[in-house]
């Protein structure tokens, strides 16, 4: 019998070990911040989501320079895939990343006003969130035409180069871009704690502006700079002091709606332009919503009949209803009218700034320039070297017979150029040049030909010198070049300027006003019902245990605030709640103001003209009065955060529409009664109030307005300073319950 064999494992060795390990060290948490996310924080800001003076951020650079270095600026289109594979050289995001990258620089995506990518094949559209694009298998892609103004003399030293991300292939830092491409095509870019957001305007105008600018340093740019223009068209609700704070600061809004044409014959309106914030979905969303709510009645049917030829929305107009009349409509309630909120931040020398279009152009100048600059003192380089050859050529011509001579005559090659330094006087540069020339060369036609050049590359120099000394000269060159550029690629503008039809279309939409029975229930379920049909009906239908807390008469323009246990408040109006019955529950609050989760409705307040208080009375005995008037929002927000202090437990809420008598009881059972007139109003809503009960080792319980008899001898309990401790009482607490 075999014996088993015994196996045995070694045992591990512990060869190493980390120092500190398990050790809890702390830390402030600023420098930890400084160490590790603010490196993140400026990788973010300098190397990836704002774009620099050349008009392009990192990835769009990295892309469209492989496309460079592949021939696509005269080859032919490729699959997008392979441009794609071959930017991951320089991009390694990944394909997805970097394909996003070339579909929205794509004419087939419609995003900028003037493409850098010729594509072909199903790319997308800019006003479009549903309409996606295809893979890059299928779409094929070469470089546009006006891409050779962003490499033009690139290969000569206008701007510098640096390793990739393994230093196996350089790219450019900046493109020695010829026209000021940063503000010829919009950029949208978010960093931390800054974004960008800069929109497009003709190509024509602001070549025209950059050459005033540098003829005129004081040139008003409104003069030749009429306003954006969008790839999408439309037309802009011209504001001239927003304008004139776009151009100076960078910031601002330009306010864009789209464009219509009605059919009288099959009276239906077409959209075929949107503002470059919108989309066609959320354009149809939004009208779908409003015919939901009432708000519009006057179409039948909205569909999107847009296909080849481009954008198309059409809406079926009832008979009767006036199609001016009704855009203004549109316009105020739905996106087809939108806001472009411009935000001009740019990378300068590596530091995010914010300008205006002035400012931006004399940086791009100053950038030109200094192309312009580098690349003069390139060629100037080249010339002084052929000068310098040529200058060794014409030694040579007064005896060819010498040069062959020297070279036949030496036994060694490596002695070859010092010989023939020797012999002619030349430098060692001169004498290799010369000992290169083809056997055929060396006859007195073709250095004579050679030589002749010589003049003019002196000529050339001489005026290349010059034009370097010359701020004049090399300004009139980038000037020559910017009415090349806006006579070869210009475009008529897109986006026009509306007619001012009035401001008629600001105004608030005619709200029906009828006064309705309006009922709040304890689980947040409202009712608006009219006296009609309350008189009409039973009993009010609640679900189990459900009780209801809030019943009065009011306007439909009356606002409602309600107050939830989260600290805040949403805001609607009666007229947003549609009649209903005693017979159904009603809409349920919570949900049609898209409150958080488990929020729940403490209190109810309704205002038309936001005059008068509330008061608000907390466990740790103090009071606030806030006025009505500190809800109010000039915008239609719903929600109000900080609606009040969350200091300490709110014991009641009361509209206080004057100074009244209120009676206050504390666990301990001491009774207070104070008059309002004696807390000053605060017009923070979550200000923490002053104190009016003082509290030692117990809590406010309970608070509400003072009545005639709820209590004996009240002058007994009545203090005319506050804070008081309040009297002890016999009342009984539950007499005293907050009632809603």
């Amino acid at each position: 019998m075999k014996k088993k064999r015994e196996t045995t494992k070694p045992k591990k060795k512990l060869d190493a070990y980390i120092e500190g390990a398990g050790i809890i060290e702390q830390k402030n948490i600023v420098n930890t911040l400084e160490e590790n996310y603010m490196p993140y924080a400026m990788s973010v800001i300098v190397s990836r989501a704002l774009p620099e003076i050349d008009g392009f951020k990192p990835s769009h650079r990295k892309l469209l320079y492989t496309m460079y270095t592949m021939g696509l600026l005269k080859g032919d289109r490729t699959k997008s895939a392979n441009i794609v594979g071959q930017t991951m050289k320089l991009n390694p995001h990944g394909d997805q990343a970097i394909y996003a990258t070339m579909v929205r620089l794509a004419r087939g995506n419609g995003a900028l006003l003037h493409p850098y990518i010729d594509s072909k094949g199903n790319f997308g559209k800019a006003y479009s969130r549903d309409m996606s694009y295809a893979a890059s298998r299928y779409t094929e892609a070469k470089l546009d035409g006006i891409c050779a103004e962003l490499f033009g003399d690139i290969d000569k030293d206008t701007v510098d180069f640096v390793p990739n991300y393994d230093n196996t292939l350089t790219e450019p830092v900046l493109f020695p871009v010829r026209f000021p491409s940063v503000l010829v095509n919009n950029n949208i870019g978010i960093a931390v704690s800054m974004a960008s957001n800069i929109c497009s305007f003709n190509l024509r105008e602001i070549c025209e502006t950059t050459i005033a600018l540098m003829r005129d340093p004081d040139h008003d740019v409104s003069a030749t700079l009429r306003g954006p223009d969008f790839p999408g068209g439309g037309f802009i609700v011209y504001d001239e002091d927003e304008m004139q704070k776009i151009y100076k600061t960078g910031r601002g809004s330009v306010v864009v709606r789209g464009k219509y044409t009605f059919d009288k014959e099959a009276r239906c309106i077409e959209i075929t332009e949107i503002p470059p914030t919108a989309t066609v979905e959320a354009i149809m969303d939004k009208v779908i919503e409003l015919v939901k709510l009432g708000k519009i009645n006057e179409i039948s049917d909205i569909r999107d009949e847009t296909d080849l030829s481009g954008l198309k929305l059409t809406l079926d107009l009832k008979k009767g209803k006036d199609p001016d009349e009704f855009m203004r409509k549109m316009f105020r309630l739905t996106p087809l009218q939108d806001a472009f909120s411009c935000n001009f931040n740019i990378l300068i020398a590596g530091n995010p700034r914010v300008m205006g279009v002035y400012e931006i152009l004399n940086e791009w100048i100053a950038f030109r320039i200094e192309c312009v600059k580098r690349m003069i003192y390139f060629e100037l380089g080249r010339k002084k070297d052929k000068l310098h050859l040529l200058l060794g050529l014409k030694k040579i011509l007064l005896d060819i017979d010498k040069a062959i001579k020297i070279i036949r005559e030496t036994n060694e090659e490596a002695e070859v150029v010092p010989n023939l330094m020797i012999g002619f006087g030349i430098d060692e540069i001169q004498a290799d040049y010369v000992a290169e020339i083809k056997l055929r060369h060396i006859n007195r036609e073709y250095i004579l030909k050679r030589t002749e050049e010589i003049d003019n590359l002196k000529d050339e120099i001489a005026d290349m010198e010059e034009t370097l000394e010359s701020p004049r000269k090399i300004k009139k060159y980038i000037i020559d070049e910017l009415t090349e550029i806006a006579d070869k690629y210009g475009q008529p503008r897109r986006t026009l300027f509306a007619e001012a039809f009035g401001e008629e279309e600001e105004e608030e939409e005619a709200i029906p006003d009828y006064t309705v029975n309006c009922f709040l229930s304890s689980e947040g379920y409202f009712k608006r019902i009219t006296s009609q049909s309350l008189r009409m009906s039973g009993e009010q239908k609640l679900k189990e245990g459900d009780e209801i807390i809030f019943e009065r008469e009011l306007s439909g323009k009356t606002d409602l605030l309600f107050f939830t246990d989260k600290y805040q408040v949403y805001k609607s109006c009666v007229n947003d709640f549609a009649d209903t019955k005693a017979s159904l529950l009603g809409d349920y609050v919570p949900a049609k103001l898209e409150m958080e989760p488990n929020e729940r409705i403490i209190k109810m307040i309704t205002t038309e003209d936001y005059s008068g208080h509330i008061i608000l009375f907390f466990k740790n005995g103090k009071c606030a009065k806030v006025p009505l008037s500190s809800f109010e929002t000039k915008t239609k927000r719903k929600k109000l955060a900080n609606a009040y202090c969350d200091g300490s437990e709110l014991i009641a809420m009361y509209e206080l529409p004057e100074d009244t008598d209120y009676i206050l009881q504390s666990a301990a059972g001491k009774v207070l009664i104070f008059n309002t007139a004696l807390v000053l109003p605060k017009a923070a809503r979550d200000t923490q109030g002053v104190q009016v009960m003082r509290l030692t080792r117990t809590e406010l319980q309970t608070a509400k307005p003072y009545e005639d008899g709820m209590i004996d001898e009240p002058d007994k309990y009545r203090s005319k300073t506050v804070p008081s401790a309040g009297m002890m009482s016999k009342l009984d607490i539950e007499q005293l319950t907050f009632d809603s």
